[in-house]
């Protein structure tokens, strides 16, 4: 990826899907400033975003290409080896964040379950917290992948691939914070400054991932058309 492509304008954080995405960002450092939140919480939050991320991948690989007999075959097997693959991923981050950060701990090396998950989220009560970052990947999918036509520009593979990249990139700015966090007795001051990074790390994934998806390949022959995303 070129080095333009890495670059974004001021006015690019202003976008609606950007503004949702970090307003659903906000609520853990309401809950850290005025709940006294600790750093499982956050965490956990962070872990289920995961989660978030890979459902509504799903959603973008069924509906990619939709007119493309070629995208459907390749869809038969890469859907379910997404599920299979990313699954793992996800659930081997979760056993990490629980043994490491909650005060459940996980015997041997099973994955959260459903119901650890739900009542992680009633007993710190996240649910509202939740629904704010489904809200916000629901926003950029309806916003940027079906109105903005990227359904009809991005490919299987790069679907398949693509929360991987992000979600490592969380994950490693997550665990800085968190060990910064635990180190320190997660005091306020470390989990705010947890948040803000993720925040920062978040919009600037979010805006590549649309910049990725902005243009449809041209031939040789046929000048770029700008479809304008931004």
């Amino acid at each position: 990826m070129t080095d333009d492509k890495l670059k974004f304008r001021l006015s690019d954080y202003t976008l609606p899907s950007v503004a949702v995405l970090i307003g659903a960002n906000l609520i853990p450092l309401y809950g850290v400033i005025f709940h006294g939140w600790e750093i499982f919480p956050v965490i956990f939050l962070y872990w289920f975003e995961n989660v978030i991320v890979g459902a509504f991948n799903i959603l973008k690989l069924l509906t990619v290409q939709p007119k493309d007999i070629a995208a459907w075959v390749g869809k038969l097997f890469m859907i379910p080896f997404f599920c299979f693959h990313y699954g793992l991923f996800t659930g081997a981050h979760g056993w990490f964040i629980f043994s490491l950060f909650g005060d459940i701990k996980i015997k041997g090396a099973e994955f959260p379950t459903p119901q650890l998950v739900f009542d992680t989220i009633s007993r710190f009560d996240l649910l509202y917290v939740c629904l704010g970052l489904i809200a916000s990947h629901g926003f950029s999918f309806v916003v940027n992948y079906i109105r903005n036509g990227e359904y009809q520009r991005a490919t299987v593979n790069q679907l398949f691939f693509q929360p991987y990249g992000r979600i490592v990139i969380l994950h490693l700015t997550i665990l800085l914070g968190g060990f910064l966090a635990d180190v320190l007795h997660s005091p306020t001051v470390a989990l705010i400054f947890l948040i803000i990074l993720k925040i920062s790390v978040d919009a600037w994934s979010h805006l590549r991932e649309r910049k990725k998806f902005a243009t449809v390949k041209n031939p040789p022959s046929q000048q770029p058309q700008n479809h304008g995303l931004w």
